[in-house]
């Protein structure tokens, strides 16, 4: 495919994302990468995409994780940075991902905190971190059991979306992006959502990715820090959170955040969100500790202990972010799940 380049307006801290079928292999034609670069990778993604950068760095160190949310711990973060540290990073150095979700926020968060900051790049290698993750410069670790609950906001200075990564991925891999995708297609893009419902969304991953992209920077770039219309990004997330919190490894994240959709949706939506759920295989209901996942919920880094601002939809582009007690959305949980 040709290339295509998106911008991600933030004045100073603006940057490109682009996308391009075998980009990785020329990543030194986007990256400033003549320097000292921590390449943080985990043991799920190819060996060879890890390389294919290295080979572009000016002096290269690859940092790889085990595989899984269970790693994106403070113990690892302090690796990542003992090692930056004993490998003599300065502040001219850089970090860059290479991987899915947890490699990209606990590498942009090393980036974020050594030094004050030094440049991170990401280059996502799963959909739901093309689609979602690898924009908007959110960056974090997991801590006692509360996810992403120390982090900090830090913008890559580029963004490398190769295509051809998916070809390795199972359809559950792929699935577990397409419920993020869904999610953007809920709350703000409705054409996104007939592609969904109508056609082989399979045969559109390209175009899903650059429609969830468009609206996630034209969000991040009206609200970087989350102060308002951010949030309706975390639709499916209070409730799948708690679910990711009482389920994981079993379910994905993304799958998580499907049935954290059903329960803030119109009857008619949510209807028409599990005729989806079966076309693609994913699952409309599950057994998981309900205590657990309210627990989690309470802890939850958007609320105040008592109640969080919680997105709702009743159509497709729709949507409404109002606050909440979390009792009652314990309750639509039970209820609907």
């Amino acid at each position: 495919m040709l290339g295509m380049k998106m911008r991600v307006g933030l004045k100073e801290r603006g940057y490109d994302v682009y996308i391009e079928n075998g980009c990785i292999g020329r990543a030194g034609g986007y990256f400033d990468l003549n320097r000292r670069v921590m390449i943080v990778t985990d043991t799920g993604v190819p060996a060879s995409y890890a390389s294919k950068l290295a080979a572009a760095c000016g002096r290269a160190f690859t940092y790889v994780l085990e595989q899984g949310e269970a790693s994106k711990n403070v113990n690892e973060l302090t690796h990542i940075l003992s090692y930056m540290t004993r490998a003599g990073f300065g502040r001219g150095d850089c970090v860059v991902a290479v991987g899915g979700g947890v490699c990209g926020d606990i590498a942009g968060f090393a980036a974020a905190v050594y030094m004050r900051g030094i440049d991170f790049y990401n280059v996502p290698t799963t959909l739901l971190s093309q689609v979602d993750s690898s924009v908007g410069g959110k960056t974090a670790v997991d801590l006692c059991g509360v996810k992403n609950v120390i982090g900090a906001f830090k913008q890559p200075k580029a963004v490398l979306i190769d295509p051809e990564t998916l070809r390795t991925l199972p359809k559950r891999q792929i699935n577990n992006g397409l419920c993020e995708a869904l999610k953007t297609a809920v709350t703000s893009d409705p054409g996104l959502f007939r592609i969904f419902e109508e056609d082989n969304v399979y045969e559109k991953l390209t175009e899903v990715t650059e429609r969830s992209l468009a609206v996630k920077i034209k969000v991040v770039e009206a609200d970087e820090y989350e102060t308002g219309l951010r949030r309706v990004l975390n639709f499916g997330h209070t409730i799948g959170h708690g679910i990711e919190a009482a389920c994981s490894p079993k379910l994905y994240h993304g799958e998580c955040v499907a049935l954290g959709m059903l329960p803030m949706c119109s009857p008619e939506l949510r209807e028409r969100l599990v005729a989806i759920y079966e076309k693609l295989g994913l699952p409309a209901s599950y057994e998981f500790d309900k205590a657990a996942a309210a627990s989690a919920m309470y802890h939850d880094k958007k609320g105040d202990g008592e109640s969080v601002l919680a997105v709702y939809s009743d159509a497709p582009g729709s949507y409404e972010i109002r606050k909440t007690e979390l009792k009652e959305l314990t309750a639509k949980m039970e209820e609907i799940l």
